[in-house]
């Protein structure tokens, strides 16, 4: 199962007089990355390349930044996919030291500086949420509002016409159990919905 972090971490490596200063952090798209990687600049007017990962599902990303291609961004990712990370953004601000490393010294400054963030930071497991919609007479409203707060459910629209009819997400897992109870509980009168 897929992790995402629950918060930035930060670690900073020095290799031959080059600061690599690696960011690691939870991230749901690529506007959102390109957003932090400008705050970056904002922040370090002074570092020479500023390379970033992201791995976010069909928006994901690699950047070298000008460094030669293929010896930043590409490594960054790997080592993300490698820990099965899913939503996280890896960014690696190098002030360049005066010391050329070639090819394999970049690839080995990048995915260490990364690796070493990824050891501080905290996974989370990913949950697919799962949405369902319903009508039901409003002498039930109540009854079902209960019933999702109980699940853990999180209501994201309701409304009231001839029948209420309530939207909610809640995990995967918990779903079919849920439906099960409400279908049930509500004894036929309970209309499931395919489209709100």
């Amino acid at each position: 199962m897929s992790s995402t972090l629950s918060a930035p971490v930060g670690h900073e490596l020095i290799v031959k007089k080059s600061r690599f200063i690696a960011c690691v952090q939870p991230m749901p798209d690529r506007a959102s990355a390109q957003a932090a990687v400008q705050q970056l600049w904002r922040e370090h007017p002074g570092a020479t390349h500023i390379c970033w990962a992201l791995l976010a599902g069909g928006q994901s990303a690699a950047v070298d930044d000008g460094e030669p291609s293929g010896t930043a961004g590409r490594p960054m990712l790997e080592v993300l996919r490698h820990q099965d990370l899913e939503g996280v953004l890896a960014t690696v601000v190098r002030y360049f030291g005066g010391v050329k490393l070639g090819a394999g010294g970049l690839v080995r400054a990048y995915t260490d500086a990364v690796a070493q963030a990824l050891l501080h930071a905290e996974k989370v497991p990913l949950q697919r949420l799962l949405t369902q919609q319903c009508a039901l007479p409003y002498a039930l409203e109540g009854w079902l509002r209960r019933e999702l707060e109980q699940a853990g459910a999180q209501l994201t629209a309701v409304e009231h016409q001839a029948q209420v009819r309530l939207q909610w997400q809640l995990p995967e897992p918990a779903a079919a159990t849920l439906a099960q109870r409400i279908s049930d509980g509500g004894q036929g009168r309970i209309a499931w919905l395919e489209h709100w």
